[in-house]
């Protein structure tokens, strides 16, 4: 089984070595480059006023960020969530930044690099010098972006995953993979004939067919070298 989870977060601004803070968490899980229904979401408390361009682009307010929990107090959780499964993300080293910055504020380690599987470099890999952003993507692959008038992580990462996975050779891959090994599974398991199936010519049939060659005995190619 092939577990993945594609992640992604709103923040009060861009850069965490400046104090900003993440505000929303949203998480789909993938299990053979198929979702599962899981997901993880949590507005979070920042401590911090958003800024009015990142409160633009998300629609998050900070009135909306009032009495919402502090990431210290779903840290476990997400990190539950989480697992050991590879992290996808758009432009991932922005949200790994983010997120170690806030794991780092709670005294917990941070995610390894290695774990993260960044959708803007395959995406530049695989359409060279074509626009890379996730709106473009969603356009360049036909998914729906009707609900998507402001960022917000969930949302964003459920679309993110079906772009990874058309990235990845197309949506339900795992889906028409697992259907063929269940077909040969099936092909396999078939018992043998207990008797083979009788001829369905007759005797007849085959000696009249056998007369009717006979009759290209002098032009038939493979008759003149008989």
């Amino acid at each position: 089984m092939m577990r993945e989870i594609v992640l992604d977060t709103e923040t009060t601004g861009l850069k965490p070595e400046e104090g900003h803070r993440i505000v929303e968490i949203g998480c789909v899980e993938l299990v053979n480059h198929v979702q599962t229904g899981r997901t993880f979401r949590a507005f979070l408390n920042p401590e911090r006023a958003m800024e009015a361009k990142a409160s633009e682009i998300s629609g998050i307010t900070d009135d909306m960020l009032v009495g919402q929990p502090l990431f210290a107090e779903i840290a476990q959780t997400l990190i539950d969530f989480l697992g050991d499964a590879p992290i996808v993300a758009h432009n991932a080293p922005f949200d790994m930044g983010f997120l170690n910055a806030e794991f780092a504020r709670a005294g917990l380690p941070p995610l390894p690099p290695e774990r993260a599987i960044d959708t803007v470099m395959i995406a530049r890999r695989k359409y060279p010098g074509a626009p890379a952003s996730l709106d473009a993507l969603c356009k360049r692959f036909n998914i729906d972006l009707s609900e998507r008038v402001k960022h917000g992580a969930l949302l964003d990462a459920k679309l993110l995953a079906d772009v990874y996975l058309e990235l990845c050779g197309g949506r339900q891959f795992g889906l028409s993979l697992q259907t063929e090994l269940d077909a040969a599974t099936r092909v396999r398991s078939r018992a043998p004939r207990p008797e083979p199936l009788k001829p369905l010519i007759t005797p007849e049939e085959e000696a009249a067919h056998a007369a009717f060659l006979e009759t290209f005995k002098t032009t038939a190619m493979w008759k003149q070298y008989a």
